[in-house]
């Protein structure tokens, strides 16, 4: 480069307009015609031009878009640009509200050439042009001025005598466009007096839609902008017959300031606006009408384009010019939602927050959201790349992401925690993180979304029960209740049936935790929010847990939790919290050694029946059958095996162990009776292997078949307790079912015993375990239960 570049290039001269009105118009207050000239200046710029369908289809793409006024060719420099106006004309592809425009230099047989191609058109634009500057005149054409408007005059004579022929034969109505090519390089007054005299020879100006379009180029962009709204302006105030004629810009972007060159002609009075979807052109290109159009729509002025499909208006133009839209390009590229930046993302989540709020109360309907001027949705766009993350985001963008994508509304300092996640990610993969990237993370991070990212310790049933507080001081109450946890949890794939107690679910579940795996932490902080709306809501939940005993801890681990369920969300969050503590830290194994004085208990021996059958037992059922093992242990010394432990428990209730149950159920149906609401059991019954017809009602299943069995035998049955669960997986699927019955009978003891049964059949299985548990009590029968 040169130290003194004067000595080489010109400055602009600028125009003496002192009382310029421009720079104090009112931007919007007037939308501009537009006229799309990619089919003809945006396809002589490119490297292989066009195909007829590309050609076609691109039209196609430009009337979907709502311009009106398209330049499709200029037909007289080639055939296939010729044929390809005529296929538009003979194929019926110009809608009647459309112009389409054809460019002919100042040339008698190319004029004549072009109107060839438009016969038979309903609406058209002939565009004629010829250099005015003192560089095309002196050095191209070696023309002095007087010749230079003589050519101009002459072919505008010749166009007005052709339009006239035309209109006649195929009733077209035209409309004449004139540019003084080089207009931004010619000098004011003498581009003027071309115009006056091309308007006086085309004598047919008029207003309203008969009004003379001057297209004034700035062919090569050679002064910043505001010169540029200094010549428009002079032009419109010395032209005569202002009413009468058609202002056109054309801008080049050869000094990158396309845009506001067009935005500040429109200002000094322009009407109509020339360019090409994302600036396609010669060098570098012409002004775009994308940019323009969607700079007056976020200003709230309708630019009467749609780019509201914006996706199929790039695939179609990089299609058919075979060039990419830059990622910065303004509204279309792929990154100009897109922000990386911490700071930058977390105003954008805030705005987008706080935006919800006002739109939902009322306050305003208003787009503010911080470095988005525009609505991502009001050109079809998604939500999706407003944020993406590398190594230089905040927390902010990350949590966006996760509310977007997760439905979860991450408290501050877990965005904090799992902020460090992701960088540590980032820094460690050198490169952006995709959503599915974070989404990923945050699952296995927080054993969050299914079995997929289980952690260690999974909650897979439980139960919160109520105790009464023992503190009787006169500030107890129903708010000091104590709550039991008492569930099956998979340790290490090993199911193992917990209790605690505590003030709530939590702390309950924390205190099992602490009792039977030595884990034990103290919960910092819990919140939640709901997902969803009506039936489909889900509670999320979120928990932070430190050391036990020190809440001011630097350390602390995050959990979260989704399920429809409230007390159920917290548990799972808590767990996950635990998870992301405990890492890879030994957990006791589940010993068992019972009997008097043993140190294990009912919640060992469950875990291994659990383990072994399947079987999650009621809490009931549990301590009952935990005094069955304690009397076998006695009897063996005060210990007893895993492998004995089982069969115990199967040959104590007649599970899965060949026996002659008393009673066993045959075929049978249940009706409905009265108004629906009660049941009645008609079928077979088994007594000591006879059977039996028998009927019962009740209100339910259950209630039924005991009715049946009560003719039959002494006393009476009642069932104190019922539970049952899913057992098994996919088509294996079926029920346990968990009955315990009390015999009342004169004269003796009220007794009671479980029954347990599986099926397929839910129904049949506690029907089953009815029968089952009617077997192990020694229940009289009556003569016809045996006749």
């Amino acid at each position: 480069m040169l130290t003194d570049p004067s000595v080489k290039y010109k400055r602009y001269t600028p125009i003496d307009l002192p009382d310029r009105k421009w720079p104090s118009a009112t931007y919007g207050a007037k939308v501009p015609i537009w006229l799309s000239t990619d089919l003809r200046d945006g396809n002589q710029a490119l490297a292989n031009p066009m195909t007829i369908d590309q050609k076609t289809s691109f039209f196609r793409q430009l009337v979907k878009c709502q311009v009106k006024e398209i330049e499709v060719s200029y037909p007289a420099a080639s055939d296939t640009d010729f044929n390809f106006v005529r296929g538009l004309v003979e194929n019926g592809e110009i809608p009647d509200d459309t112009w389409i425009q054809v460019l002919t230099p100042a040339r008698e047989d190319l004029i004549r050439r072009t109107f060839d191609s438009v016969a038979g058109a309903k609406h058209v634009i002939l565009h004629m042009y010829n250099a005015t500057s003192p560089s095309f005149r002196n050095v191209v054409f070696r023309n002095s001025k007087e010749q230079t408007i003589e050519l101009a005059v002459r072919h505008t004579k010749l166009v007005r005598q052709l339009t006239e022929e035309f209109a006649a034969k195929h009733g077209t109505v035209f409309k004449y466009e004139y540019s003084p090519e080089t207009f931004t390089q010619t000098e004011p007054d003498f581009a003027i007096e071309v115009c006056e005299a091309v308007k006086t020879a085309w004598g047919k100006a008029g207003t309203g839609e008969d009004r003379i379009i001057f297209n004034l180029p700035a062919t090569v962009e050679i002064a910043p902008p505001n010169h540029y709204a200094d010549q428009i302006e002079y032009f419109g105030r010395k032209i005569t017959e202002r009413e009468k004629v058609i202002i056109s810009l054309h801008p080049h972007n050869d000094r990158g300031t396309g845009i506001a060159a067009a935005e500040m002609g429109m200002l000094a009075g322009a009407d109509r606006v020339e360019g090409c979807l994302f600036g396609n052109g010669e060098r570098t290109g012409n002004v775009d009408l994308v940019n323009l159009a969607l700079n007056l729509y976020t200003q709230g002025v309708n630019p009467n384009l749609d780019f509201s499909d914006i996706q199929s208006v790039i695939d179609t133009v990089t299609q058919c010019n075979d060039l990419p839209i830059h990622p910065r390009h303004p509204y279309a590229g792929e990154l100009v939602f897109t922000a990386f930046s911490g700071s930058h993302q977390d105003a954008i989540k805030k705005g987008f927050e706080a935006q919800k709020v006002r739109h939902s109360t009322g306050e305003n309907s208003y787009w503010d959201v911080p470095y988005l001027p525009i609505d991502p949705a009001d050109l079809g766009q998604t939500y999706e790349a407003v944020i993406r993350v590398n190594s230089q985001s905040g927390k902010g963008g990350i949590a966006y992401l996760i509310k977007q994508n997760l439905h979860l509304d991450l408290p501050r300092k877990m965005q904090v925690a799992f902020y460090q996640v992701v960088q540590a990610i980032a820094d460690k993969e050198a490169r952006e993180m995709t959503v599915d990237d974070i989404t990923t993370a945050f699952r296995q991070t927080y054993h969050f979304g299914g079995s997929a990212y289980q952690g260690r310790l999974a909650l897979r049933n439980f139960k919160i029960s109520s105790e009464p507080n023992h503190d009787n001081t006169e500030n107890s109450g129903d708010e000091d209740e104590r709550k039991r946890f008492d569930g099956t949890i998979s340790v290490d794939g090993v199911y193992r049936v917990l209790r605690g107690n505590g003030n709530g679910p939590l702390s309950a579940l924390l205190d099992a935790l602490k009792t039977h795996l030595d884990i034990e932490f103290t919960i910092r902080e819990y919140t939640e929010h709901s997902v969803g709306q009506d039936q489909g809501a889900k509670a999320a939940s979120y928990v932070e847990i430190v050391p036990a005993g020190d809440r001011k801890s630097a350390v602390s681990w995050w959990g979260a939790g989704l399920d429809s369920d409230i007390a159920e969300s917290g548990l799972r969050a808590l767990l996950s919290a635990v998870n992301c503590a405990i890492g890879d830290r030994p957990l006791p194994e589940l010993k068992l050694s019972v009997g008097f004085n043993a140190s294990s208990g009912h919640d060992d021996i469950s875990s291994r029946i659990v383990n072994a059958l399947g079987l999650e037992l009621p809490r009931r059922l549990q301590s009952s059958f935990f005094e069955v093992v304690q009397r076998a242990a006695r009897d063996s010394g005060g210990e007893i095996t895993y492998d004995a432990l089982i069969n115990l428990f199967k040959t104590t209730y007649c599970f899965s162990t060949p026996s002659n149950p008393r009673f066993t159920l045959g075929a049978f149906k249940l009706e409905q009776t009265g108004d629906g609401a009660g049941r009645q059991f008609n079928g077979e019954i088994l007594f000591n292997g006879e059977k039996k017809s028998v009927v019962g009602q009740g209100n339910g299943p259950l209630s039924s078949a005991l009715a049946a069995l009560h003719p039959f035998i002494e006393g009476e049955l009642r069932i104190r307790e019922y539970s049952e669960h899913s057992i098994g997986e996919g088509t294996e699927v079926g029920a346990a079912s968990y009955v315990e019955l009390v015999y009342d009978v004169a004269g003796s003891k009220k007794r009671s015993a479980w029954g347990i049964s599986i099926d397929t059949d839910i129904t049949a299985s506690g029907i089953r375990a009815v029968l089952n548990a009617a077997s192990t009590l020694d229940i009289g029968l009556k003569k016809n239960a045996t006749q």
